[in-house]
């Protein structure tokens, strides 16, 4: 894949074009958005984008301005519990849900408002837990998108037993505590020291330094580690996409982007389950890669990118 041509950015500041408000779930729940419209000229459709655990919406910017140069209209939310989307629990540190299913409502309701209101084609995308939802929802046919991207998806985690007794595990901490109380300590990774996040997330020292400032900027935007609840939330929906003909029912076209050495998610489950996808064209990074594709250097990024261009040029129907 050819580079990407450059362009200056700020990736610290919200662009003057984006609008930023709030949209309800069906509980009323308020969710941050973010809208930004493609420059003059017909647009070549709308994307939804979707972070992962702990994201929100600033970490993307740049990464919206590329698709929206290429003549995307693009909206992002942060997921209830984190980001600019408020918390679950009184702890604003820990990241806590009991049940994804209350995120896949939130995307069903959110998809179909957004679709109403917006100029098709339509593409869904997300990383890391974003894509795990976004490929559930895709199963469940919640959403009926004319294209998903699943970058670096959460589709299992980096443990050395089997999803069944993950959940068991997690289950009993549940049962023996508060479920919202936090799994680990610090970091994205279970005995990860701090010092290690930058390496698990992306070779570049720039892109990662924008989070961190972002992070003192506005401080709604920092959350740290997850709760039992989510653990045991999250095995349940591994195991729930595990089952046979789940998978296999997904209807719309798939790219997945995933780093093979990446240090937070299996890189084998998500290659294990594109597999069983109808209609998925998967790229494995090597080790040039970590786990945020879209925040990498540049050699990395901008092949992603490239790679989404060509996926959905080849099958995203025209306007």
């Amino acid at each position: 894949m050819t580079d990407q041509p450059s362009f200056d950015f700020d990736r610290r500041r919200i662009p003057s074009g984006a609008v930023v408000d709030h949209v309800h779930a069906p509980d009323g729940w308020p969710l941050r958005r973010i809208r930004w419209t493609a420059p003059d000229g017909p647009p070549k459709g709308s994307l939804l984008f979707f972070g992962g655990r702990g994201d929100h919406f600033e970490k993307y910017l740049e990464t919206f301005e590329d698709w929206r140069r290429r003549g995307w209209q693009v909206t992002s939310i942060d997921w209830r519990g984190q980001g600019g989307s408020g918390r679950t629990t009184a702890n604003p540190n820990v990241g806590h849900i009991d049940d994804f299913a209350i995120w896949i409502d939130d995307i069903a309701h959110l998809f179909g408002q957004w679709q109403g209101e917006s100029i098709g084609p339509h593409v869904i995308a997300g990383h890391s837990m974003g894509g795990h939802l976004l490929l559930r929802a895709l199963a469940e046919q919640r959403v009926a998108p004319d294209a998903a991207i699943l970058v670096a998806p959460m589709l299992g985690f980096l443990a050395p037993y089997p999803d069944w007794l993950g959940e068991k595990v997690a289950g009993l901490m549940c049962r023996i505590g508060d479920p919202a109380r936090p799994a680990w300590k610090i970091s994205e990774k279970p005995g990860s020291p701090l010092a290690a996040r930058r390496q698990l997330l992306t070779h570049d020292a720039a892109r990662y330094d924008d989070e961190q400032w972002w992070h003192e900027a506005v401080p709604e935007t920092l959350l740290g580690p997850g709760s039992w609840g989510w653990v045991r939330a999250a095995y349940t929906s591994f195991l729930k996409m595990a089952q046979p003909g789940v998978l296999e029912s997904v209807n719309a076209p798939v790219l997945m982007l995933v780093a093979r050495h990446d240090g937070l998610v299996s890189s084998k489950a998500a290659i294990r389950d594109a597999a069983r996808l109808p209609d998925c064209t998967l790229h494995v990074y090597g080790r040039e890669a970590a786990h945020e594709l879209l925040r990498e250097a540049d050699g990395v990024r901008n092949d992603a990118l490239a790679r989404i261009d060509a996926f959905l040029d080849r099958v995203v129907p025209q306007r």
